[in-house]
């Protein structure tokens, strides 16, 4: 069965690489931009939270079922978020892509559709994964805006699902892209890609 090893995902536009602890400084400097620990529905650590946030993270890779990175925008060569690999189930395989979120001046850019296509070329390509998930916020519509762009399909909401950082209850909208759908999916965002970064 397959694991989830440490490894880098890169091309031209970002490079995500294995998260560390060092990486704390530059994550609460990419989380300051637009001070995203304000926005209920994203997980960025707000300021002193970083090391444990990643300390999460890698007790979930420790545990086997997570796969954390930082993203690094090749241009400028800065830390300008994380996301990871979560949810995974090696006897399928199958596994789920969040925990995601960028710097404010580099949303609504290229960056997303970049690395959303390396971490699903991995599921597919690597880990010869069936389905790759996404799960979000039923009240956060930029981000399921964003899934729907890249190519997944709405599954359907998981009502009253988890607890929101301020307690409240969430509602979580599943999509996923199955193999079958590989091949067109990474096709379009080769397309989107394109236009958006050139």
């Amino acid at each position: 069965m397959p694991s989830l090893a440490p490894l880098h995902l890169q091309d031209a536009y970002v490079l995500l690489e294995p998260l560390t602890m060092e990486h704390a400084p530059t994550l609460e400097a990419a989380a300051a931009d637009g001070e995203l620990w304000k926005l209920w529905f994203t997980s960025a650590p707000a300021p002193g939270e970083a090391a444990s946030y990643i300390a999460k993270a890698l007790e979930g890779h420790a545990a086997g079922h997570m796969l954390p990175f930082a993203i690094r925008e090749k241009t400028t060569g800065e830390i300008i978020g994380t996301t990871r690999f979560y949810e995974f189930a090696p006897e399928l395989p199958r596994i789920a892509i969040g925990y995601t979120w960028y710097a404010r001046r580099w949303q609504k850019s290229h960056v997303n559709t970049a690395c959303k296509r390396l971490l699903l070329r991995h599921a597919f390509e690597s880990l010869d994964c069936v389905a790759v998930e996404f799960h979000t916020d039923g009240r956060n519509l930029d981000s399921q805006r964003a899934i729907e762009r890249l190519g997944a399909r709405r599954d359907g909401v998981l009502r009253a699902h988890k607890r929101r950082p301020d307690g409240s209850l969430r509602d979580t909208v599943c999509y996923s892209v199955i193999a079958s759908e590989w091949p067109d999916v990474s096709r379009w965002l080769s397309l989107r890609l394109e236009r958006l970064a050139g």
